[in-house]
């Protein structure tokens, strides 16, 4: 993969597994050192450093719970200090407990906003001034086809992803004449934990005819990154599903 990222320094956060993983190794490979957040599981994150300190490039792992103000500034404190100054925002960090509407409390949804998109609020004001400083920067939040249509995990999921949408065009707005993009990128049905306990309902619902995989959804993290151009928009990766 070209070096197009070269001397950026890039903060994913939920990035010890799944789609967090593979956009923190994409970016590596694509010449960015990266900051790895993880909430719960550390040795699974000091995994996904170790691949990307074998791809010849600096990273370090960062507990945070980035649902949280003053975690959110410690992370960026620490990472900013071990890494540099942070070029490359991905809010990746979520939660998706399926619920249907009779089952899902006051109590899951506050946890499922503040986890996926309160936590894309704080990261980003976090991060924002010094790319206006710099005059740099790309902000990339990782959304889901159920911010426009019905979902498989449930409303409250729903509410979430579309919320990061509303943020992202607010944000793009306002940066785009200072140097700093910010998109969203929006998978579907990709073989996660999560779907894959659901791998036969699922696969006939997808006009490719299989799920995707997280390495497919990094690469167009990277080329977002990499676009100077582009702001204010979705990138869909969801294997043709609108066709239905």
């Amino acid at each position: 993969m070209p070096q197009t990222l070269a001397s950026r320094t890039a903060l994913v956060t939920g990035a010890s597994r799944g789609i967090g993983k593979a956009i923190a190794l994409a970016l590596a490979e694509a010449g960015a050192n990266v900051a790895v957040n993880y909430r719960e599981r550390q040795a699974e994150a000091e995994a996904t450093v170790k691949a990307i300190q074998e791809l010849g490039k600096k990273a370090a792992a960062f507990q945070a719970d980035v649902s949280k103000a003053e975690a959110v500034a410690r992370l960026i404190r620490h990472a900013e200090s071990k890494l540099g100054p942070i070029d490359i925002l991905v809010n990746n960090a979520g939660v998706a407990q399926r619920r249907s509407l009779e089952e899902l409390t006051e109590e899951d949804f506050d946890r499922t906003i503040a986890t996926n998109l309160k936590s894309a609020f704080l990261c980003s004001q976090a991060v924002f001034p010094g790319m206006l400083a710099r005059g740099w920067g790309r902000i990339i939040n990782i959304s889901s086809g159920a911010a426009r249509g019905a979902g498989v995990v449930g409303a409250h999921y729903n509410a979430s992803k579309a919320g990061m949408e509303g943020l992202t065009r607010g944000y793009a707005a306002r940066l785009a004449k200072d140097g700093v993009t910010v998109n969203a990128v929006a998978p579907s049905l990709i073989a996660t934990e999560m779907i894959a306990a659901h791998r036969s309902e699922n696969v006939g619902r997808i006009p490719v005819g299989r799920l995707g995989t997280g390495e497919e959804v990094a690469a167009v993290v990277v080329m977002v990154a990499a676009n100077a151009y582009m702001t204010g928009q979705t990138v869909q990766v969801n294997g043709g599903m609108h066709f239905n």
